[in-house]
């Protein structure tokens, strides 16, 4: 077998190896692109409620006793008044619940964050989460991407190939990145 050949043959059979990960990679990476204008890890719900106004005299243990009981709830996981006039209920769990409470008026703004089914996975996979046997399925993804990058350059043959066409197709595509770097480290 020829060296264009077994170059071709490699392409393709790592290509194909690689297209689970691509996926996981490209819309993982749209999703964090995009982190500020959307969370892409969990959606996030608000409620309000609405319970009898609390003494603000009460200790914090007696406002989280009484706010729990209205509200039907069990005691949080944590509790916090960030003035004297909030009383914050935080519980754990899968759906992250916080209520936020103004005791004066009895006003309740539960808050829930969800997970994203898929994009949670995703976004987690991406930013290497797992870590330990993960980390090396990621280095290997990548050195996969250098060789298909590479050799995809040698493919094609002729005035559409790397010699021809293609030089200047690779050359805008090295620009667009170094041209922003050298914007963006110079602004």
């Amino acid at each position: 077998m020829n060296l264009r050949k077994l170059n071709a043959t490699l392409h393709r059979d790592i290509g194909y190896l690689a297209v689970g990960l691509t996926v996981v990679y490209a819309l993982s990476g749209i999703a964090i692109n995009h982190i500020a204008d959307w969370n892409p890890n969990y959606r996030k719900t608000e409620q309000a409620l609405q319970i009898e106004p609390l003494d603000i005299r009460l200790s914090q243990q007696e406002l989280t006793e009484s706010a729990c009981r209205q509200l039907g709830l069990p005691l949080p996981r944590a509790a916090f008044q960030p003035n004297e006039n909030t009383l914050q209920l935080i519980y754990g769990g899968q759906a992250g619940r916080t209520f936020g409470v103004d005791l004066p008026t009895g006003k309740v703004i539960m808050q829930e964050s969800q997970p994203r089914p898929v994009l949670y996975a995703l976004n987690r996979l991406h930013l290497n989460a797992p870590k330990k046997l993960w980390t090396y399925i990621a280095d290997l993804y990548s050195v996969s991407l250098l060789f298909l990058a590479i050799s995809g350059l040698f493919i094609v043959r002729g005035k559409n190939g790397i010699i021809g066409r293609g030089a200047w197709l690779t050359s805008i595509g090295i620009l667009i990145p170094a041209s922003y770097w050298v914007w963006w480290i110079n602004r």
